[in-house]
This record gives C-alpha cells, structure tokens and sequence, in this order.
C-alpha cells in the first residue's frame, strides 16, 4: 500500500470510528439540533483533540499527516483499544510510544478462586510482584497484607525489609535471590518502568545484599519451586510453590503454596487452617485484599 493509500485507509478509519460515538458519550452537551449523519461532527472530533477543524478535515481527507501526539490525542477522543490504536499508528508510519499500563487490579475470576481456595495459601501477584490480593491462608502464613499501605504491598518488598516475613525462611538468602533474580527479569521485560526502577532504588538503599545481586544479573522466571518456611504458630514447613499465569493479563499470575498430602507440613497446613475457620491465633485475618 503506498503513503496515499495510508492516508486514505486512515481516514476513513477515523471517519468511521467518529460516527460510532454520540456526543453523551464523550461528555458533550446535547444542543437538540438534529444531525443529518449519525456519529460525532469533524469539528467536536477537533475540539476534543486540541486541533483545528481544517487539520483533521484534511487528515480525513488523506492531505495531511499527524504527528505522534495528534494520533494519540485521537485515539483518547475516539476510544479507541489497543489494537486499532496500533493501527492508526501504523498507518501513519509513526512509531508509537508504549502507554503506560494503568495501575493493576486482580481479576475477579481470580479472586473468586482465591475465596474457593480454603486450606491453600494463595496471592494474586502482579507486575514487579506487587500484591494485588490475598486469601486468608496467604495472611495467615505470611502477614496481614491489609495492614500494610498499598503501596508497600510488594512480595520482594516484604521479604528483604519486613523482619516478620524475613524471618520465615530459615534459608533466606535462596528466597531473596530468586526474588531479585525475578525481579531482574522484569526489568529487561519493561526497562522503562518507572515504579520498578524505584523499588530497586529504595531496596538497593536500604540492603546491601539487595545491591549485590541485583548487579549480578541473575535472571528467573516465575514458574514453581520450594521453600522452606518456619512458621511461629504450626512449625516448619516444606511448601511447593506454583506460580499460575492469568490469560485475561499475563502480567498477573496466581501463587499457591501446597504441601505433599502425608507428610508433616500438610498436616501443618490443615492445622493452620482449622486456626483460620474460627480465627484463633493472631496472624489470621479475614479477607480477599482490597475490593476494587
């Protein structure tokens, strides 16, 4: 397809994702003047996008090019999604900037196999491991993450800066490794993010080790391993963890913590919660993180 052919193909994508929206729908006011065309009006497409009415005729048109910026401030006007966001950029021979991803939420489907999962500890982490939600049995072997700002709801976070969590692991180092070493991996997925780059600044601060090996560029995936936990209330544990991709965002995954039916930490397991069914001992609370 050669430049004019974009041009063309790309205004009447425009003209035809405009005359999918009413004025309601973008938050203008209803004049009670009848239209003669269904859809939105060359010039409250302007409007909204900050440009004059004879740019974005001309655009329509296929007589003007738009910069990166006017393409993404119609993309916003026109709601566009992320596919057809890509296209306009692509045929306009524009190289987009990657948008920002908006702040994470665990999916709900997640969080209902988060409530059905009543002997299994279990989070929802998302991107640079951040704690999207919880069950009972994940406060109950870990912390209370509802007591902590949202902010500081990081996996990685807790174990190198929160003395209750860091004392779980009788080999700590093998856990706060393979946490870096996850960590690292998505730096090279998203080196761009500011929040990553800022959680590695503050751990960097704050712990040498933290230092150390995230300069080793030791990379891992999350995928399943072991650990071993010493619990202050059901004792030593030996948990299998399992990390479980969300097809709905691959940025969020489910984490499970099981034990091998038959052995002493199972039964530690069930233990711990038959403590969590009538709330009798202080690290257990109830709730499924924070309803979005």
């Amino acid at each position: 397809m050669t430049g004019d052919a974009h041009r063309s193909e790309l205004g009447d994508f425009l003209q035809a994702r405009r005359s999918e929206l009413s004025p309601d729908m973008v938050g203008l006011p209803d004049t009670g003047n009848r239209r003669r065309v269904r859809g939105l009006r060359r010039e409250e497409v302007a409007a909204l996008a900050s440009i004059s009415t004879d740019f974005y005729t001309r655009l329509e048109q296929g007589r003007r090019r738009a910069s990166e910026e006017v393409l993404s401030a119609l993309a916003r006007v026109l709601r566009l999604s992320a596919d057809e966001r890509n296209y306009v950029f692509e045929l306009s021979g524009r190289e987009q900037r990657p948008e920002r991803p908006a702040p994470q939420q665990a999916q709900p489907q997640l969080r209902r196999l988060l409530s059905d999962l009543t002997t299994t500890p279990a989070v929802v982490l998302g991107r640079r491991t951040d704690i999207l939600a919880w069950n009972p049995m994940a406060a109950a072997l870990f912390t209370d993450f509802g007591r902590l700002p949202e902010k500081k709801r990081n996996f990685v976070r807790l174990v190198f800066c929160d003395q209750s969590v860091r004392g779980l692991y009788p080999h700590w180092e093998y856990a706060a490794r393979n946490g870096v070493a996850q960590l690292r991996r998505e730096a090279a997925q998203d080196p761009d993010d500011p929040e990553l780059a800022a959680l590695v600044e503050e751990l960097s601060a704050q712990d040498k080790d933290f230092q150390r090996w995230w300069t080793a560029h030791q990379v891992a995936v999350r995928g399943a391993g072991t650990n071993q936990v010493r619990h202050p209330v059901v004792g030593d544990l030996t948990l299998d963890w399992a990390a479980l991709v969300c097809t709905a965002d691959p940025d969020q995954q489910l984490f499970t913590w099981t034990a091998q039916p038959g052995t002493p930490s199972h039964d530690a397991l069930r233990e711990l919660a038959s403590r969590v069914s009538t709330g009798v001992h202080d690290r257990v609370v109830v709730g499924m993180g924070d309803e979005q």
